[in-house]
């Protein structure tokens, strides 16, 4: 016979060498009463109770070896402790006899609970703000110089990725990033499934500029050097300085000459109005030859001793419009032209006026009552380099850009607005906007070029409708740097016209899509999980997007060495986040063991285990007792 259980060797040897103990132990089972079932119960409790403390020691030795794991993975990046759970197991019995039962210890995951996450230097080096998982991949080998890998996801939240000698992203534990490659053009992610990142440390090419952005408030009174509070349109650049032969609001009438007798034409007691602005200078037809003129008006002699002409008549009418028609009639003009009467407002390209007066009058003039014809303020396309100082006396500055070539040529565009009409000038407030086309243009060669588009604004500050969300530069060419068309971005409500008290351009955005080719200096991870590579021509281009993983049953992964995770039946698929959501660059996540716990837990599992071999101790010597009454 056998030793038993927690019988010692000596209890065992004595009745293996003794039959007749034996004889009698196996004869006192066999025939017992029915009443005696409390000895074999009694028995039956001692074996119970070493199975269970077998169980016990067992379980804490489990957990023994989880807190042993944790501590010394305290340091590790991105560890997840283990727990341990107990699992009571119960025997069938009655209610009346149930007892406690064995016990069953688990390893329970903490993959849900977060490490402290601290910053770094490292700019490659990144941890997540969430539950999710970066996707790595292992390197199964290498073929003519170029990693080879399985194409099999594994998860970690392990965050010290460097670049390797291929351009790769591997973290300390040997495992490679993966990601979704980007459109260095267009600047979205390209692709769904992730792949290892790969990173280029070759020439970033140039790419010219087809696009400017460009948001701005202009100011409703432009203070320029050309601004004098008390000179009349002062603020505006007037396109009579820059462009010859044009005209301007005017009133035309009938077949008239010259030399003819005023008094033929114009009749004595008549009169004629012209309003300009709201300014009304009405002229009474007079002869004075009955008499000096006594009215309150400007007063036309249209016969005298010595005979008025028509030309006298309407020289006279002039001088009068200029003289008390304020500031828009300061250049007006009443004179004979191909036949015609024609009054026009000179080199003002912005008020309006009309005509009122006697019939007869206006009759005999072939004019009719009512409005001037519209103003036809021209456009100024060019400004030459000799009136370079006058134009920059009548703008506001823009702001400057650097633009590039198709093959990488910089350019430098200066802008500047001019404001051309104006509300208070009887208009409506339109600006126009220069960029210089050639600084070093002489003469009556062009420095600056017009863009070819109005902007008007209401009172409100808006543009008119459809407002200007885009303009083209049609053949930008700046310095001899031929730029093609580009594109004015200015989005809805990007140009604005509010009263500034500086009464300077507030350019709010300018940036532009084009470069010059750049030597690769660096490489970070920013926290929208976003792979940037830096140039030496000071652009940041967006190589790679970082993938992250999330699980339903998060702590169903299967752990394995190096800090990463597989999916398994019971955690479910991996749902992939391609936004970058929950990454911070510049970090790593600590492991979230906490020493002082795992302390504690330590003590009270080697008390535990202490508590269960006083147990195996006890049900040893209650056999024993057991033996030494049959015996």
């Amino acid at each position: 016979m056998s030793p038993h259980f927690g019988w010692s060797n000596q209890k065992a040897q004595q009745i293996q060498h003794s039959p007749e103990l034996a004889s009698r132990l196996h004869q006192s089972w066999r025939t017992r009463p029915a009443t005696q079932t409390g000895f074999t119960e009694f028995h039956m409790g001692i074996y119970g109770a070493l199975s269970s403390a077998v169980t016990g020691l067992r379980a804490q030795a489990h957990a023994l070896e989880n807190i042993s794991g944790n501590i010394a993975n305290s340091q590790t990046t991105g560890y997840k402790r283990i727990e341990t759970d107990f699992l009571d197991l119960i025997p069938d019995a009655p209610i009346s006899r149930q007892v406690p039962g064995a016990v069953l210890a688990q390893s329970r995951g903490t993959n849900d609970v977060q490490g402290d996450i601290k910053t770094v230097s490292n700019e490659t080096f990144i941890a997540l703000n969430s539950n999710g998982f970066f996707v790595v991949e292992p390197k199964i080998g290498q073929s003519d110089g170029n990693a080879v890998f399985a194409g099999t996801n594994f998860y970690t939240r392990r965050g010290d990725f460097e670049i390797d000698k291929d351009g790769l992203l591997v973290n300390g534990a040997g495992y490679y990033l993966k990601g979704l490659p980007i459109d260095t053009l267009t600047g979205n992610i390209s692709g769904s499934v992730p792949e290892v990142i790969k990173l280029s440390n070759n020439f970033l090419p140039a790419q010219a500029t087809t696009r400017v952005n460009y948001q701005a408030n202009l100011p409703q009174l432009p203070k320029n050097t050309g601004y004098n509070a008390t000179i009349y349109n002062s603020e505006l650049m007037e396109a009579n300085d820059y462009v010859t032969g044009s005209t301007t609001a005017s009133k035309t009438g009938g077949a008239l000459t010259a030399g003819a007798d005023a008094d033929t034409v114009l009749t004595a007691g008549e009169s004629l109005t012209v309003t300009v602005n709201g300014t009304a200078v009405k002229f009474d037809f007079y002869d004075s030859d009955l008499g000096p003129y006594t009215g309150t008006n400007v007063g036309i002699d249209i016969e005298n001793t010595t005979p008025t002409t028509v030309a006298d008549a309407l020289a006279a009418m002039e001088a009068g419009l200029r003289s008390a028609g304020g500031p828009a009639a300061s250049t007006a003009t009443v004179g004979i032209v191909g036949g015609n009467l024609q009054i026009t407002l000179g080199s003002d390209y912005h008020a309006s006026f009309s005509v009122a007066g006697d019939a007869g009058t206006l009759a005999a003039l072939g004019m009719t009552a009512g409005a001037s014809s519209a103003p036809t303020r021209p456009n100024v396309d060019t400004i030459p380099a000799d009136l370079d100082a006058e134009f920059k006396a009548n703008s506001v500055a823009g702001g400057a850009i650097t633009v590039y070539a198709e093959n990488g040529a910089p350019a430098n565009v200066q802008l500047r607005w001019a404001k051309v009409d104006s509300k208070a000038a009887g208009g409506a407030d339109t600006w126009n906007l220069y960029y210089m086309s050639n600084s070093a243009a002489t003469g009556a060669s062009p420095m600056w070029t017009r863009v070819d588009q109005d902007y008007t604004f209401r009172g409100d500050g808006s543009l008119l409708p459809p407002g200007v969300p885009t303009a083209t530069i049609t053949g930008l060419t700046v310095n001899g740097v031929n730029l093609g068309d580009v594109e004015l971005k200015h989005d809805t409500n990007g140009v604005s016209q509010f009263a500034d008290v500086n009464g300077t351009v507030n350019v709010s955005t300018l940036n532009q899509n084009g470069y010059g080719a750049g030597e690769f200096v660096s490489v970070a991870i920013n926290d929208s999980g976003r792979v940037v590579a830096t140039y030496s021509n000071g652009e940041r281009i967006d190589m790679a997007q970082v993938v992250t993983a999330e699980f339903n049953a998060i702590n169903k992964l299967k752990r394995l060495d190096g800090g990463v995770f597989a999916s398994t039946s019971e955690s479910g698929e991996a749902i992939l986040d391609l936004s970058g959501s929950g990454v911070i660059g510049g970090a790593l996540e600590a492991s979230n063991t906490d020493i002082s716990d795992e302390f504690t837990k330590l003590i009270v599992t080697q008390q535990a285990y202490a508590a269960g071999t006083r147990i195996v101790s006890a049900a040893d010597d209650m056999l024993q007792e057991a033996l030494n009454m049959i015996r």
